[in-house]
């Protein structure tokens, strides 16, 4: 099965694990990539790009254009994929987190009538119901449990 996996860049450690597990699984995977360019084109660790993004001010930022491209080059994966798996954590004091760019990607993959599986539960959070409303499978954990 080819799955694609998404959640917030700052669970980017336990996606590369999870791929690893779905790949001895004999899974094909992808997930966001592990560089990006910076303002001057030098390739640089996604997590000091999201380390910048978080601290970034200006709405005409670079960062912002690099922010477009990743979007984009994700539902390029999601087209691609079989099924979509949400690495959901814990985050900001909220078990399960989804964040707001994971959950645009939810809906392109919804769109696209791909299954979305979340890794963990579906959080308490303010657009639940939307959550609710993709008919998302909770697999807690259990990773034999994406059909």
């Amino acid at each position: 099965m080819k799955i694609t996996l998404c959640g917030s860049i700052s669970f980017y450690d336990e996606m590369l694990k999870v791929k690893k597990e779905l790949e001895k699984m004999g899974h094909e995977v992808k997930l966001p990539p592990t560089e990006i360019k910076n303002k001057e084109g030098k390739m640089i660790p996604v997590s000091e790009y999201y380390l910048l993004r978080k601290k970034e001010t200006s709405e005409n930022s670079w960062i912002w254009d690099r922010k477009a491209e990743l979007i984009k080059i994700h539902y390029k994966k999601e087209e691609w994929c079989d099924v979509l798996l949400v690495t959901n954590y814990d985050k900001n004091g909220i078990k399960g987190y989804i964040g707001g760019n994971t959950l645009i990607e939810m809906g392109v993959a919804f769109y696209l009538d791909k299954p979305i599986y979340l890794l963990n539960q579906i959080p308490e959070i303010s657009y639940k119901e939307e959550i609710l409303g993709m008919r998302v499978i909770a697999i807690n954990g259990d990773l034999k449990a994406i059909k």
